[in-house]
């Protein structure tokens, strides 16, 4: 095996434990979401809150339905764009079309459309945390206005 050949095969092997790692945490964080609007539902459906807990509370809520939004992009199955590579397109040929597309070495290619791939979900995934926290600073400063009042 030469160093290229190593090089690929484990450059394309780490592309997709990302993605897979990704993929991961995304289902963790998408779990966790809705734990927590079923929570928050539980809480708020039978009390009596301020208007302003209300209002904060529901930003808080509406923030964690668009970070569920955003995980759900990630997840999103991408299959290459227009012109995919290795599995996506091993479905539209033959069984001698497909020897014949195993007889060139296409990890490079393989291994560019991964990581885009790659990239948009760890994107998402990271924008969807970020939305997460903000939408628990709000649920928290809406708990703390219908416990002690409005502010």
């Amino acid at each position: 095996m030469s160093a290229l050949d190593a090089s690929l095969t484990a450059a394309h092997a780490e592309v997709k434990a990302e993605i897979a790692r990704t993929d991961n945490k995304t289902g963790l964080l998408l779990a966790f979401i809705g734990a927590l609007l079923a929570g928050v539902w539980t809480v708020a459906k039978d009390a009596s809150l301020p208007a302003v807990a209300l209002v904060v509370g529901g930003m808080g809520v509406a923030l964690l339905v668009a970070a569920a939004g955003l995980l759900l992009r990630a997840v999103r199955p991408n299959l290459g764009g227009d012109r995919p590579v290795g599995f996506p397109r091993w479905a539209t040929l033959t069984a001698d079309q497909i020897r014949t597309e195993l007889d060139e070495d296409k990890r490079a290619q393989h291994i560019a459309n991964l990581s885009r791939i790659a990239v948009c979900k760890f994107t998402n995934l990271r924008r969807a945390v970020d939305v997460t926290c903000v939408a628990g600073v709000l649920l928290i400063v809406g708990a703390v206005i219908a416990v002690g009042g409005a502010l």
